[in-house]
């Protein structure tokens, strides 16, 4: 049976907390490969709601949740989402969870200095969650970064916290902030670490003895392919990784076990913060399908733009990310639609094109270029079979899959874990 790995092929908020969820049930082992707690993923089991947003979204169901290596951690939030979701009735310990040794640690002064170049850029704000993603990632780069190992021995961190002190203390002083105190720190560090230590293993091998038994090993992505630092809508992306190829150096396993690739995508399409967004619509329709969908941010709570549905930006997502299969999620949104409209294509200064262009003024310039569908007036809310959808509704899905060149593996129908159409299953493809 082979591994599945799920990534995002737009901007995010895809719905992949369900289908890893869903997914989860059938896979022995779960593994997050890159980001950090800056990615919402909300599970809805029966009238119980889990918002998670570092932890794996299969420790729910009890599967066994690694954190890789390109995950960067913040000790902080790790204790305080274990806490609450053992307060909804989760049970988290170190036989079903653990923590890769070298992932880089998410400190206060990484999260003071996204806040700090964020209010100073102006008109040029990325939109980043302010959880300093961004420079916990530049210090890992810089070879400057404190680690989840380093927690089990810090009498002994303070050659690497020269190196990271003296990078950003010159940083704040350009922003006339105060220093960091660094004994401050090391005593918070002291603090968190006894919460974190149970969990901290070498993840690499756990997932070499789970592939030595034949597990099913599914890789969980965050944030979506169009977030990606090399292949995203650069500079307004994330500071990782989100193609499918980061499943393998994110995790420390070898590409050749990362097996069928997952692409979640939306029926329509959503954005959080600044950047370009060629189709959307910053009107009533966008409105409606914000509405309906709940579209607000799982981690910040921010209204999340709304627009019809891009085929070029999925199709290229699906291109960069070696996506088998995509799993279709938020039909129910579009019940009621008389006529949805699919992006088809761009123009460009006059030109037609059937791709984004990579620099962020050609892709503002951009002009949807849109094919009208009837919608359906049926509801697709709950369904659990395909002879339960709207014949118009199927149309729209087989016409995503010609527009694509990617079939679509399963059709997520509400919030709900149960609330999905399996048309073909990722383990046995």
């Amino acid at each position: 049976m082979p591994n599945v790995t799920v990534i995002g092929a737009q901007w995010g908020d895809e719905g992949k907390g369900k289908i890893v969820d869903w997914l989860s049930e059938r896979a022995d082992v779960v593994v997050r490969f890159q980001g950090g707690h800056n990615a919402g993923h909300t599970l809805v089991v029966g009238n119980q709601v889990y918002k998670l947003s570092l932890l794996p979204s299969g420790i729910v169901r009890g599967t066994l949740s690694l954190i890789g290596n390109g995950v960067v951690f913040d000790p902080w939030h790790f204790a305080g989402e274990v806490e609450k979701l053992r307060g909804q009735g989760v049970t988290i310990t170190p036989e079903n969870l653990a923590v890769a040794e070298q992932c880089p640690l998410i400190l206060p002064l990484h999260r003071d200095l996204d806040a700090l170049r964020e209010d100073a850029m102006g008109a040029g704000k990325i939109g980043t969650t302010r959880r300093g993603i961004g420079p916990a990632y530049e210090d890992k780069a810089g070879r400057r970064a404190l680690r989840v190992c380093d927690l089990a021995h810090l009498d002994a961190i303070g050659p690497q916290l020269d190196r990271l002190l003296a990078h950003h203390n010159a940083l704040r002083a350009g922003f006339g902030v105060a220093a960091v105190d660094r004994d401050e720190l090391v005593a918070q560090l002291a603090t968190v670490a006894p919460a974190v230590l149970p969990y901290i293993q070498p993840v690499w091998a756990l997932l070499r003895d789970a592939r030595g038994r034949r597990d099913r090993i599914l890789f969980e992505g965050a944030q979506g392919v169009l977030l990606d630092v090399d292949h995203g809508t650069y500079p307004f992306v994330t500071s990782s990784n989100v193609v499918a190829g980061q499943a393998a150096a994110g995790s420390g396993m070898g590409p050749s076990a990362t097996g069928y690739v997952l692409g979640i995508v939306k029926a329509y399409t959503t954005r959080v913060g600044a950047g370009p967004f060629p189709t959307e619509q910053d009107n009533a329709t966008g409105e409606r399908l914000g509405t309906r969908g709940h579209e607000f941010g799982t981690v910040t709570g921010r209204k999340r733009r709304c627009g019809w549905f891009d085929a070029v930006l999925v199709r290229q997502a699906i291109a960069v990310s070696g996506v088998a299969g995509m799993a279709l999620t938020k039909l129910d949104v579009l019940d009621g639609f008389e006529t949805l409209n699919i992006c088809t294509g761009y123009r460009l200064d006059g030109r037609i094109i059937d791709q984004l262009p990579a620099h962020a003024a050609d892709q503002a310039r951009l002009e949807p270029l849109y094919e009208a569908f009837e919608g359906w007036s049926e509801s697709t809310a709950g369904a659990r079979r395909w002879a339960d959808l709207p014949a118009q509704a199927i149309k729209y899905i087989r016409r995503i899959e010609e527009l694509t060149g990617c079939p679509v593996a399963l059709v997520s129908t509400s919030p709900e874990r149960e609330d999905t159409i399996l048309v073909r299953d990722p383990f046995q493809d």
